[in-house]
């Protein structure tokens, strides 16, 4: 089964997409805002930031969203999160019937506090959209590596349409009803990952890593559950899976920008350093809001709020965590 795809973003992620469906035979148009992206791109058939992965001369590039959607069977929304809503308003106007959406951003809108599909959905009202999420560093995915992922969607004929669209002998897919879940796993893990990075910046261990996971986690289940996410979604792929990667790797651009606060930099100054969009320093907010919008206790989120926003030194948010009044682990294990 081929497809015709259209790519909104040419970004890693989106890129790296692009390669891995066009290596599976289908035809593939990659779109960018950016007209220098577009003659650089078309030239030297690579990106910058996927050194070794070359751009196969059978994907088309184009400046024109016209072009990039029209008579496209699935389109890829891969743009950061902070431009979904402006890019999902221009795709309005090009969107045929049937045409399936995407979403393979991760963050949470900080003004209105929606998911990412939730802003598709709001401006193209009536959009079939899916999301596809997962561990999946795109340094990794571009280069064949063996990657696991999930695609969420409404309807269970479009989640397995994607499955297949996506899958192949390095990129294993599985399908899943819970939109919400998915999305917000991959959405908060990106502040615990900054958390991650900043013990890191510290020189703190192992230890403080499998704590900030775990406890992050915790967090994160806590509330996306309350959202009306499900818990197994939050124990899986997009929930523990996509944090223990982001968390751990230095492909993360959220946990090497941690790690550069942690040594000392503003969040400006990291985020500069990085020269990639840290989608964890704009879903910080939207966390906290969302805890308390929900009643739920997240002090990872609450105290890189502080670092990030209120010049809190990173050391005493820290020792802050640690000297928390003391409590169970796990309130619903009770002593007989």
């Amino acid at each position: 089964m081929t497809a015709s795809i259209g790519v909104i973003g040419s970004g890693t992620w989106g890129t790296a997409l692009a390669v891995l469906l066009a290596a599976k035979g289908h035809q593939v148009t990659i779109w960018s805002a950016i007209e220098k992206e577009v003659e650089s791109l078309s030239k030297e058939r690579s990106h910058p930031n996927l050194p070794g992965v070359t751009i196969s001369d059978t994907i088309l590039i184009t400046g024109d969203l016209g072009t990039a959607m029209g008579e496209k069977d699935l389109l890829v929304s891969a743009v950061p999160s902070i431009f979904v809503r402006p890019t999902a308003a221009k795709m309005k106007a090009f969107l045929k019937p049937g045409q399936v959406i995407v979403n393979v951003a991760k963050g949470i809108e900080e003004t209105t506090l929606m998911t990412l599909s939730q802003v598709i959905e709001d401006e193209i009202p009536g959009a079939d959209v899916a999301v596809l999420s997962g561990p999946s560093h795109a340094e990794e995915v571009s280069r064949g590596l063996p990657t696991t992922c999930v695609a969420g969607a409404r309807s269970k004929k479009t989640a397995e349409w994607v499955q297949d669209v996506f899958m192949n002998e390095v990129f294993r897919v599985y399908t899943s009803p819970d939109v919400l879940g998915i999305e917000l796993g991959g959405s908060l893990k990106n502040v615990i990952a900054l958390a991650a990075g900043i013990a890191d910046g510290l020189g703190y261990g192992d230890n403080t890593k499998a704590a900030l996971i775990t406890r992050g986690i915790a967090e994160i289940t806590r509330l996306g559950i309350a959202m009306g996410g499900k818990a197994p979604t939050f124990g899986g792929l997009t929930g523990i899976g996509d944090l223990i990667v982001t968390c751990a790797s230095m492909h993360s651009r959220n946990r090497r920008a941690g790690i550069l606060i942690g040594q000392g930099m503003t969040m400006e100054q990291a985020m500069d350093r990085v020269h990639m969009v840290v989608e964890g320093v704009h879903s910080a907010k939207a966390a906290l809001a969302l805890a308390e919008r929900y009643q739920q206790s997240m002090p990872i989120v609450e105290q890189v709020n502080q670092v990030l926003f209120a010049g809190k030194s990173p050391r005493e948010a820290v020792n802050d965590l640690m000297l928390r009044d003391k409590r169970r682990e796990a309130s619903d294990l009770l002593w007989e």
